[in-house]
């Protein structure tokens, strides 16, 4: 359970630095663009609320993010970020690596579903389940993140992180729907270069989230 929590920490990081990179190529304008890629990328529909990109300052907000799942999985939304604050280095990312020196991210609400299929709508993102001791299993994302984009990701020197909401919904039994609210506000992890860093954040959102992991997923937590 502790590699499942783990990999679901890192598939919406991942999911979340994948749209970044896909905006810091692209002009404010091209929001609607940005949007269709990030569908071509993901198979899920986005919005953006307002996008805005510092053109005398290495900068990128969005607000009002939402990604909604697929037909398949009811069209719901998947992702509700009010806010993703980027502060980058520039000279990095044009040598092709990504140093962030600032991320403030709030995600407000993540809706986890099983569809009639039965189905997850996380596994079925296609991010791969590190197998426990394969070569470079805790960096899995990281290195999915280097295939799509073709860029290294270096690190981030500080990152502000609020969780709001996790759903679950379950189309073939809607009696398992079940809510939990994970309340962390501006937790700030320092000098993160890979996913073995969000250690901190893996334990609160473990501690905060109860049996609601063991629930959906049907594995007791294991933090040993």
């Amino acid at each position: 359970m502790k590699r499942i929590l783990k990999w679901f920490l890192g598939a919406v990081l991942l999911l979340v630095a994948l749209a970044v990179v896909f905006l810091l190529s692209l002009d404010p304008i091209l929001r609607v663009t940005a949007e269709h890629r990030i569908r071509a990328q993901t198979g899920m529909d986005a919005e953006i609320g307002k996008f805005h990109f510092g053109l005398l300052e290495p900068v990128v907000t969005i607000t009002n993010f939402k990604i909604h799942n697929p037909p398949a999985f009811g069209g719901t939304p998947f992702l509700t970020i009010p806010e993703i604050h980027v502060e980058y280095d520039r000279d990095a990312l044009a040598k092709g690596q990504i140093h962030l020196t600032l991320v403030r991210f709030n995600l407000a609400e993540l809706v986890i579903v099983k569809n009639e299929a039965g189905q997850t709508n996380l596994f079925a993102f296609g991010v791969a389940l590190p197998q426990k001791g394969a070569p470079g299993g805790g960096n899995a994302g990281l290195k999915e993140l280097k295939l799509r984009t073709g860029l290294e990701f270096q690190g981030i020197d500080a990152l502000n992180v609020s969780v709001g909401t996790v759903r679950f919904l379950d189309l073939q039994n809607p009696a398992n729907n079940r809510e939990q609210k994970f309340g962390i506000d501006n937790l700030v992890l320092q000098n993160i270069k890979s996913r073995a860093d969000l250690t901190g954040l893996t334990l609160l959102v473990a501690l905060r989230g109860g049996d609601f992991f063991k629930n959906v997923f049907g594995s007791s937590l294991n933090l040993q």
